[in-house]
């Protein structure tokens, strides 16, 4: 046992926390992107973090300790879905990875989760608890009968990934293949009903992990997700470019709807010049890139990534609008990034999305899920409404400084820390 235990009667005693993050992409996809400034404003508080994470590694502050706990890299960018070489395998976990994978399911989060327990097992003296972000492996069960302390964020069911992708597929074939790839949510749903407390990043989601997850809602605490309105923000002297359009897409999955935003962009094209830009990198044979030429877009859409934060703020302020299409978000970075920035933002009402961008022409303007046609006039509105987009960026913005922030997040993780400390002392 450490040797003391914080609660929320020391709640200024700085803890120490093991920060488990199976994949962290640093500029795209929301898992590295909260790894990365949920982990420095803590330490910015004054904690001591040590992530440890899979491949692609996050960009960390350097106060942050990283501990690679390398993966067989089976889905890496460059070579996604590759049979790793029988010489690769150099512990049991590679066997229980490269074993996982052969069966058609997603192997990661299970690989980690043991490579995880297997680093931390005997460390139960380094650590005042663990935080996990969203693996759910059952090495996480493990380390709670090791008597971790031990709390999970979901940032919402995978489970939703999972149906809105079997209910996209193609072919009963693709059908099947989801299927097999989405087992590992029968495990994440088994590891989140013996999680101690679980945070999450809205009200859709915590109802969404009850109800899929079977988690009892008392043990489900909300703490958003930030953004840093310094780094975020409108950039002096950019001249908005008529018609461009922004819009993330970090993967290419039904549940983010690019595929509605396209068919929007092949709509208003007939009718006025536009461009969208997609922050994201396409996979290859995806279905994003087939209807890009299927609609006769590949003039007008472009793709970015890899690229810096501040690249990204600038695409915002040159943009006339942002977009974000999605069927469902738990929360979603992307929203709030572009409204940090004072780009107008045209959203769906998809799961979080109301409860974060806030009122429609108030704060961001709003359309039905997996609606192209209502999409499209909404597009087609706001960019003939200079006023209402200025209007509406500036509200937005105003709406993101006064609720998230990341250093709001950290405190209110810690507040989730101490509350963990006091059960489990109990």
């Amino acid at each position: 046992m450490p040797n003391s235990v914080n609660t929320p009667a020391d709640s200024d005693q700085k803890l120490r926390i093991a920060y488990l993050s199976y994949r962290g992409k640093p500029h795209c996809g929301g898992q590295g992107i909260y790894t990365r400034h949920l982990t420095k404003a803590l330490a910015d508080l004054g904690h001591s973090v040590v992530v440890l994470s899979g491949q692609p590694y996050p960009e960390l502050d350097e106060r942050v300790e990283l501990v690679r706990l390398p993966s067989l890299d089976i889905f890496n960018d460059h070579f996604p879905m590759r049979k790793p070489r029988i010489w690769e395998l150099k512990t049991k976990w590679d066997f229980l990875e490269v074993a996982s994978f052969n069966t058609g399911n997603f192997s990661e989060p299970l690989a980690f989760s043991m490579r995880a327990w297997d680093y931390l097992k005997t460390r139960r003296d380094e650590f005042d608890l663990v935080h996990d972000n969203q693996c759910l492996g059952w090495g996480l069960s493990l380390l709670q009968k090791a008597g971790f302390p031990l709390l999970s964020t979901i940032h919402h069911p995978i489970t939703v990934d999972r149906r809105l992708e079997i209910q996209h597929s193609r072919t009963l074939f693709e059908s099947f293949s989801k299927r097999r790839w989405y087992a590992f949510t029968k495990m994440q749903t088994r590891v989140a009903k013996r999680m101690n407390r679980v945070m999450t990043v809205s009200e859709s989601s915590k109802v969404d992990i009850s109800a899929d997850h079977k988690v009892d809602p008392e043990r489900i605490h909300v703490v958003p997700v930030g953004v840093d309105p310094e780094l975020f923000a409108p950039v002096q002297g950019v001249q908005r470019k008529p018609g461009m359009i922004v819009t993330t897409a970090s993967a290419d999955v039904a549940m983010k709807g690019l595929k509605y935003l396209l068919e929007a962009i092949a709509k208003l094209k007939t009718e006025r010049d536009v461009e969208l830009v997609i922050i994201g990198k396409p996979s290859e044979g995806s279905s994003s890139t087939d209807i890009i030429d299927d609609l006769g877009l590949t003039d007008c859409v472009s793709w970015i990534h890899g690229v810096s934060d501040d690249r990204i703020v600038e695409l915002y302020s040159e943009a006339e609008i942002a977009v974000v299409p999605s069927l469902y978000e738990g929360f979603s970075l992307p929203a709030i990034e572009a409204m940090s920035c004072g780009v107008p933002l045209v959203t769906t009402t998809g799961g979080a999305l109301p409860e974060v961008a806030g009122p429609h022409d108030e704060t961001c303007f709003q359309v039905p899920p997996g609606d192209s046609e209502a999409l499209a006039s909404m597009i087609g509105k706001v960019l003939d409404s200079p006023e209402s987009r200025s209007r509406v960026g500036e509200n937005g913005r105003r709406r993101v400084i006064e609720n998230w922030s990341w250093h709001h997040t950290a405190l209110r993780t810690v507040d989730q820390y101490h509350s963990l400390l006091s059960e489990s002392q109990g």
